[in-house]
């Protein structure tokens, strides 16, 4: 039987909001935001998806490195959301829906929600990697978008 959890978080930069739709929507360009991806091949995109891609992971558990390889789709792009579905044996999905809004102040709020679902064996380790590989993402995001917002 599955597990799901969620959890979310949210970032402020200076960009616009189709440069970081365009940044947090590419799986490609994210390998120096997201701490564990180490490699991202481009697939012709499966069915439902703008895009997809396979996307390699180095993992640790306890004194023990391994890579894990799932396939990353891009599901749906709109002018202040999207939609990216991650699937990985066995059974192990992630879902990340992001919103971004304009402030007052020039700011863009990005909201991101992250709803995983796992065999339960495997959630607990799941879970707990995910929520930590995001919150060190968040992290470095601001800095990103605002260089996304400045890329001719």
């Amino acid at each position: 039987m599955p597990r799901i959890g969620s959890f979310r978080y949210r970032v402020h930069a200076r960009c616009e909001p189709a440069d970081a739709l365009r940044l947090l929507g590419d799986v490609r360009r994210q390998g120096e935001l997201h701490p564990f991806i180490v490699r991202v091949r481009s697939r012709p995109a499966g069915p439902g998806a703008l895009r997809s891609d396979l996307v390699t992971d180095r993992l640790r558990w306890g004194p023990f490195r391994f890579r894990i390889t799932y396939r990353a789709d891009l599901l749906r792009l709109g002018a202040d959301e999207l939609e990216l579905v991650a699937r990985q044996w066995p059974g192990t999905t992630l879902h990340n829906r992001t919103r971004v809004t304009g402030e007052p102040d020039g700011l863009l709020r990005v909201d991101v929600e992250i709803t995983l679902s796992a065999p339960a064996p495997l959630f607990r380790y799941a879970f707990r990697q995910a929520r930590a590989a995001h919150q060190e993402l968040a992290g470095r995001l601001p800095a990103a978008l605002a260089a996304a917002g400045r890329e001719p």
